[in-house]
């Protein structure tokens, strides 16, 4: 599981997904999460720009992110 630290007070989704590795840019971003590939909180997730707060669980293709303060 991969842990993101908070600088400020949410991470947008594409942020996590570049920053724990999982794509290799925002545009690969955009389309695995229209696709309907990402889940946040056990929810699928269809934008881009969601805000993640301390405690949200992030899921794609089987690798998990965790946010925290």
């Amino acid at each position: 599981m991969e842990v993101i630290k908070l600088r400020e007070d949410f991470i947008k989704l594409g942020q996590a997904l570049k920053a724990a590795g999982l794509v290799e840019s925002g545009v690969e971003a955009k389309i695995v999460i229209l696709d309907g590939e990402v889940m946040v909180n056990g929810e699928t997730e269809y934008q881009r720009g969601k805000k993640l707060y301390d405690g949200d669980m992030v899921s794609f293709r089987g690798e998990e992110i965790k946010i925290v303060k």
